[in-house]
């Protein structure tokens, strides 16, 4: 009966579109038919605009032709992940829109004047940061403050414990296959939990470099490979823990890493409601709000060089404790947030996987043994954030989207894990996870190299 009445009420919709005016037909369409946020009439305009500049031989680089070339192409690659049987609930929208690109990139299907107009918009605007400091501020302006403070004195457990687990399950996988202990932990395990590419992987070949007497540009073609699988494989599991939880919802809190409680069944007080009647001009104030935590967090950089992302959310987190900022102005952040996060995400994937992305390293890194010990290093760091987790009272499956972060390639991973794993809120955990963690790994894992060779 059911099956029959759905058929009825589709085709009597049908038959009431036939009968609307043209125009209304058109905004149907306009209103409808979309790839990724885009109507389908505005998408299919871009692509021929970009087609006219780039048989034109130039795609200018300006932030209004960039807007359009990475939404376009962006969703597009984005569209095609969601849309993949099976794999696409897993996050494979996200790994779409990183690696297609690279690759299309690699194997000359892109063209050169999209390519180098995006590498340049990408390298020179910063925009990444622009994208961090607004999802950042955003998230944590809507978080309850109670689960807030909560959630950043707890996630540190998870975090150790997974690291830990994660090393040695990585390490005996690694001498089980006969790998050198030295290679499988300096070459493998840390550059995974290094936090990224200009977090760790730089720092770490810079590092190599200088202890072990070898060429930099040697030391990093040997780890930026494993940041790239390492990264992939916790997009992965990321996208498979939102299934989970969409299967077992008592694991998650989606999006909040502690139950919404104060004291024993006492409710904790909620974050100010998302109204949805913020006006424009508030809504710029949360965007200038972010941008200037972020300065902040680039002046505390200079001075005691703390990431400015780490920084920017310290000081966001004060200000959400003390009251500082009024309803109003939270409310704006979180319209920003939710733009950023619904707009930007995949064009900014898109950029990342053109313009840093190296497919061929990524490639000549696909071997068995590599792969086995990236996967059970990531796997055993994330089921350890899972259970411990678990085990002091907090939300398992958003506890374990966090400690993927800590296998991510820097912010560009936070993006694409958060994204698989449909949690972008918690960002700010994801930084703590990246920057910070990945900073006492590699620091830590350098002093103890220097002091074993001398």
């Amino acid at each position: 009966m059911s099956t029959t009445d759905d058929s009825f009420s589709v085709t009597s919709e049908s038959l009431e579109i036939q009968k609307k005016p043209l125009k209304e037909k058109w905004w149907h369409i306009m209103d409808t038919w979309k790839i990724g946020i885009i109507p389908l009439p505005l998408f299919l305009l871009a692509g021929a605009l970009i087609a006219v500049d780039c048989l034109g031989g130039k795609l200018p680089s300006d932030i209004v032709v960039m807007v359009a070339t990475l939404a376009f192409f962006g969703f597009a690659c984005g569209e095609f992940g969601k849309r993949l049987p099976i794999v696409g609930k897993l996050g494979a929208a996200a790994i779409c829109a990183t690696f297609i690109p690279s690759a299309m990139v690699y194997y000359g299907l892109l063209p050169d004047v999209v390519v180098e107009s995006t590498t340049k918009f990408y390298k020179s605007t910063n925009i990444l940061y622009l994208y961090i400091c607004c999802i950042i501020v955003g998230s944590i302006m809507s978080m309850n403050r109670t689960t807030l403070i909560q959630g950043f004195l707890r996630i540190f457990f998870p975090m150790l414990c997974g690291e830990i687990v994660g090393m040695l399950v990585g390490m005996g996988v690694g001498l089980a296959l006969g790998m050198e202990p030295f290679q499988i932990f300096f070459f493998i395990i840390l550059p995974i939990m290094a936090g990224g590419v200009g977090e760790g992987a730089i720092p770490l070949s810079i590092g190599y470099a200088t202890l072990l007497h070898m060429d930099q540009g040697v030391a990093l073609g040997r780890v930026l490979p494993m940041v790239m699988l390492g990264g992939l494989t916790a997009i992965i599991i990321s996208g498979c823990l939102n299934q989970l939880g969409k299967r077992f919802p008592h694991l998650t809190g989606e999006g909040q890493l502690m139950p919404n409680r104060s004291n024993g069944d006492e409710p904790a007080p909620a974050a100010p409601a998302f109204s949805g009647k913020t006006d424009v001009t508030t809504i710029a104030a949360g965007a200038l709000l972010a941008v200037l935590l972020y300065m902040i967090g680039m002046l505390g950089h200079k001075l005691i060089g703390l990431p400015a992302p780490v920084g920017m959310l310290f000081v966001a987190v004060l200000i959400k404790l003390a009251h500082g900022v009024s309803p109003r102005l939270l409310e704006g952040s979180q319209v920003v947030y939710k733009f950023f996060q619904t707009s930007v995400t995949y064009p900014i994937l898109f950029a990342v996987g053109v313009a840093i992305t190296p497919w061929e390293e990524l490639v000549h890194a696909f071997t068995i043994d590599n792969l086995l010990v990236i996967v059970s290093t990531v796997s055993a760091l994330v089921a350890t954030g899972f259970f411990v987790g678990k085990k002091i009272g907090m939300h398992p499956i958003d506890v374990a989207i966090v400690s993927c972060c800590q296998s991510g390639q820097g912010g560009t991973g936070d993006v694409a894990i958060l994204t698989a794993g449909n949690r972008m809120s918690l960002m700010p955990f994801a930084q703590i996870a990246t920057r910070i963690g990945g900073a006492i790994n590699v620091s830590v894992s350098l002093l103890v190299l220097g002091n074993f060779l001398v």
